[in-house]
């Protein structure tokens, strides 16, 4: 129903709000539609259409069956698994990836990356730090930064999940606060963009004309800011109910079953996991849609990798797997004319595995290098940046890390790293403490 609430009724924010209108079923974590689009324009910076796609490979991937083989090291080293060429001449990457060796020239290898702690940190792939109680994750400072031009979607999707036991907390937006937190499209979030069963397209015209008899009253919406009427969020809020848009992003039946085929099924890995047992090329697809229709970023984990037992049999499925979505995405974008605006970062918790493969035919963690996959977003692609030593034991030379990709991403979407956000103390805090970018893909 539609509400208006008393002019004496205070909001947690200190401001009294006269003629507050709010549509019941529309709310996005505790909050009313238009108070969440209020939320988020409060931020007064710039806007771009660009957009960033996260995909975590929970887990931690085995860089050295994927994008950066040792063939001429020892078999317990190489593993099971050969290189092939690609499209750009010296990179090489897994046989059972010939999808993406196909399009390679839009890919970009970092293959000195090391990171912090060699734990289950799920969060570190969203936020850059170690302590999941660090900063917010990359999307929701983007919701914040993005804030202040109100779209009929959310600024933050995560298709993520509770996927391990230890990644506790990973989409928390910290001292952001409920309105950064991000859109989850399996839960309650996505029945709230639908109209509650007895308001009716004509009872929503009803209440928009209610709208415009308030247009003479004036009130105050922010501190320092006044609207006349209604506010735009409000009247935001009903344009998002009648029109579909946001509900109709995350409809896949609207795509053809050709270009669903293309990115591969849903469908239970045959080797099972504790925590997972399913690969999501769903997932893939939805991210296409989403950044087509203006979220700018995106976040999504598919199948398990975490291969302390039978590593070959493990990636043996899994590397076709990803080979078809990521491949699918990547074509996809390329042919609606959107790579340059849209970057694709591929990484787990951490970004290698052991070297050595152990008794029980698995790779264990290994913190002190891997490989990341870069793509689109304008970056320079066709590269392989840094390399390892001749087991994969170590970056040679120059160290990336999680920060270093994050400042990239920012760099991608036209923010500067280097500004801060108050924390829950109204200290400052930069976006990254390590605000390099890498400057190879720039």
């Amino acid at each position: 129903m539609l509400t208006i609430r008393d002019a004496k009724q205070r909001y947690c924010d200190g401001v009294n709000r006269r003629g507050f209108l709010a549509l019941s079923g529309l709310g996005l974590a505790g909050l009313s539609l238009p108070e969440l689009l209020r939320s988020r324009a409060r931020a007064g910076t710039g806007s771009s259409t660009k957009a960033v796609i996260i995909v975590v490979l929970p887990g931690g991937t085995p860089h050295l069956d994927m994008w950066d083989l040792k063939p001429d090291a020892p078999r317990e080293i190489r593993g099971d698994f050969r290189p092939i060429e690609t499209r750009v001449p010296g990179m090489l990457i897994s046989e059972k990836m010939p999808r993406l060796a196909e399009i390679a020239d839009k890919l970009a290898i970092l293959r000195n990356m090391a990171v912090e702690g060699d734990a289950h940190l799920l969060h570190r792939a969203l936020t850059g730090f170690l302590s999941f109680e660090k900063r917010p994750p990359f999307g929701s400072v983007v919701s914040r930064l993005r804030g202040n031009q109100p779209s009929a979607l959310p600024h933050y999707v995560s298709m993520i999940g509770d996927i391990h036991p230890e990644n506790i907390g990973h989409d928390d937006p910290r001292y952001l606060g409920a309105a950064h937190r991000p859109f989850v499209p399996n839960g309650p979030d996505l029945q709230n963009l639908r109209l509650p069963r007895e308001i009716t397209p004509d009872r929503l015209r009803d209440r928009k004309d209610l709208l415009k008899a308030f247009d003479g009253l004036r009130r105050q919406v922010d501190a320092g800011v006044k609207f006349g009427g209604v506010d735009r969020f409000a009247e935001q809020a009903l344009e998002i109910a009648s029109s579909n848009r946001a509900r109709d992003a995350f409809d896949l039946d609207r795509e053809p079953e050709s270009i669903r085929r293309l990115y591969g099924m849903d469908i239970r890995l045959k080797k099972q996991a504790m925590y997972t047992h399913k690969w999501r090329g769903s997932k893939f697809l939805m991210a296409r849609r989403l950044v087509e229709a203006g979220v700018p970023v995106v976040s999504l984990s598919s199948g398990f990798w975490d291969t302390h037992t039978d590593n070959t049999i493990w990636m043996s499925e899994q590397l076709p797997l990803l080979d078809r979505s990521l491949h699918a995405l990547l074509r996809d974008l390329d042919q609606r004319g959107m790579t340059d605006d849209v970057a694709v970062v591929v990484w787990g918790e951490f970004y290698g595995r052991s070297p050595r493969i152990n008794a029980l035919g698995g790779r264990d963690h290994w913190k002190q290098s891997g490989s990341v996959l870069v793509a689109g977003g304008g970056l320079s692609t066709g590269q392989v940046i840094g390399a390892t030593d001749a087991r994969g034991y170590s970056p040679v030379g120059r160290t990336y890390g999680p920060q270093n990709v994050l400042a990239t991403m920012y760099h991608v979407l036209g923010i500067n790293p280097s500004q801060t956000l108050p924390d829950h103390n109204g200290r400052p805090q930069f976006l990254l403490e390590d605000r390099e970018r890498i400057e190879p893909l720039l």
